[in-house]
């Protein structure tokens, strides 16, 4: 642990600032994440032939970061405080009557995406159950820590197989979403511009619901309650590890009961119904906040470098790469966009504003690809609703993944 965090944090932070300051990687491409996850790859991958093998970093470096990455659990402990904390952070009443709403319009775009998915998966040859598994559902899954990672354990444990080899497929089909999720946000804010009617506005006056007055106010953000979990507290993070680790605990004892759902599926729902139901005293779910902050602003490094260097084989991405691969993540995305326009407006959405926050907030690549999706799209006004795709649709997909391994 002590020789992998520095030497993981340092390198996640260097690849970080390159992708940061890319034009083009970081405008379309997700930016530092996917610079730390290939870097890291590529520093860890063995590049010798006959004569031996040849690695840019020592090769006990490589075996420490890969132990630390899966063997110790790193990797489960920073989902553990992201999904505890991001659930437990958001206002109560968002989380309550947005859902009303919301999530059948989430539902509505991971339906038509699938859809489609499935369908040119078996018209091109690439193949239905190939297709929905492998690209639908990582590019509908919340980004990489929340989204692929855990996906590819869920997969690699229902199927039996290296969950490396499974986040080797994943990746690809994240990153193009992503980019291609970007490019429709802006193609979207401009089809608002020409057919005002079908959006709420951009800019300050971006709204998404075709209401108005005391329900409209109703998903807005108590004041009080985020100051109150701004007010940061070294102690309050300790309550908030403590927490995290605790659902986890729990949702992995259940899965020993009953395996059909997996352990990360088990923890998604407690933490959401405690939530939901009032259980847990604010203070503690601020503390899980406060938690989950600190692990995401110092960590996500550290898990994006043992992404590249454990779970990331260069050779066997870039043979996933076809036409037909291409074709699918556009199709999967374009069923995002429709399945949520449609179903948004016929819960009180506006289409578009719906198409982007249910549909291209699922498709790209977590928190990073909210904001660029909403820069894109010029609706930064509706980060709210782009949180719960991410957060709440992502975790839907991590329960809706372990039902479709047990049906395909």
């Amino acid at each position: 642990m002590i020789g992998a965090f520095p030497l993981m944090i340092v390198l996640g932070a260097v690849l970080g600032l390159i992708g940061d300051y890319t034009p083009f990687v970081k405008t379309f491409l997700g930016g530092g994440a996917i610079v730390i996850i290939f870097g890291s790859a590529a520093l860890s991958t063995n590049f010798g032939g006959e004569s031996g093998p040849l690695f840019l970093l020592p090769e006990a470096v490589i075996t420490t970061m890969k132990n630390f990455q899966v063997g110790e659990g790193f990797l489960d402990f920073y989902i553990a405080s992201l999904i505890t904390g991001s659930i437990m952070g958001m206002n109560r009443k968002l989380l309550i009557k947005a859902a009303i709403r919301y999530l059948p319009a989430i539902l509505g775009g991971v339906v038509i995406a699938m859809l489609l998915a499935g369908i040119v998966g078996a018209i091109s040859g690439y193949g239905a159950r190939q297709a929905i598994l492998f690209i639908g559902l990582p590019i509908m899954g919340g980004g990489m820590g929340a989204g692929a990672v855990p996906l590819s354990k869920i997969f690699g444990e229902s199927l039996g197989r290296d969950p490396g080899e499974m986040i080797n497929m994943m990746i690809p089909a994240v990153a193009l979403g992503n980019a291609l999720a970007i490019v429709a946000g802006g193609l979207l804010n401009r089809l608002g511009k020409v057919k005002p009617a079908l959006t709420g506005g951009s800019g300050a006056n971006a709204q998404l619901m075709r209401v108005q007055g005391a329900e409209a106010e109703a998903l807005k953000i108590d004041p009080e309650y985020q100051n109150a979990r701004e007010s940061i507290s070294i102690a309050k993070m300790g309550t908030g590890l403590l927490v995290a680790t605790t659902f986890f605990a729990f949702g992995a004892i259940i899965n020993k009961f009953i395996p059909a759902i997996h352990g990360y599926a088990w923890m998604i729902l407690s933490v959401a119904a405690v939530k939901a139901l009032g259980l847990l005293p604010q203070r503690f779910e601020i503390c899980c906040y406060q938690w989950f902050q600190f692990v995401m602003k110092n960590l996500t490094g550290v898990l994006l470098v043992g992404i590249g260097v454990a779970y990331t084989d260069l050779r066997q991405i870039a043979l996933a790469f076809s036409p037909e691969y291409l074709l699918l993540v556009f199709v999967t995305v374009l069923g995002a966009i429709v399945g949520a326009g449609l179903v948004g407006r016929l819960v009180g959405f506006y289409t578009i504003d719906s198409s982007i926050t249910a549909g291209l907030c699922m498709a790209n690549m977590g928190g990073t690809g909210d904001v660029a999706v909403l820069s894109a799209s010029e609706r930064m006004e509706l980060m709210p609703f782009a949180q719960i795709s991410s957060r709440i649709g992502g975790a839907f997909i991590l329960i809706l993944s372990s039902v479709i391994l047990q049906i395909l």
